[in-house]
């Protein structure tokens, strides 16, 4: 298998409000929810670097189309990680985040391996890390 992960879909209890959280909340570029025509198509993709796109779609209509049945949810399975260039970046965006409606899970703090990270929950419970890592800078 070649390593082409090419798209992060999130299930999202609504639709508009995940994108308005994503697109105005966050800054994250879209064209916009697409697919509204089809019955349980309506999704929205977000440009990412390096090609990689993230895709809000209702749960509802992921547990249609896989065809499995709607879990509980469990905030600690995974976490998203955003990596930025500067320390003070971190604080940036979790404000801007708690700003857009996030909840923040832990504040950014030293971390133990020598970066500056912190955690915050978006409106659908997918947890969050921003973080600064001087080891894993990323590209410009």
């Amino acid at each position: 298998m070649q390593p082409r992960i090419s798209v992060i879909t999130l299930g999202v209890d609504d639709l508009e409000r995940a994108f308005r959280f994503y697109s105005e909340g966050l800054g994250l570029p879209s064209a916009g929810i697409m697919g509204r025509e089809f019955e349980h198509g309506a999704v929205a993709f977000f440009d990412l670097d390096g090609g990689l796109k993230l895709a809000v779609w209702a749960e509802d209509d992921i547990a249609h189309d896989t065809g499995l049945k709607k879990g509980p949810a469990r905030p600690s399975a995974f976490t998203i990680g955003h990596n930025v260039h500067q320390r003070g970046e971190v604080d940036v965006i979790m404000q801007t985040a708690e700003r857009a409606g996030a909840t923040i899970v832990k504040p950014a703090q030293e971390t133990f391996w020598g970066g500056y990270a912190g955690y915050f929950r978006d409106l659908d419970g997918h947890v969050w890390e921003v973080v600064w890592n001087p080891q894993m800078l990323p590209p410009d």
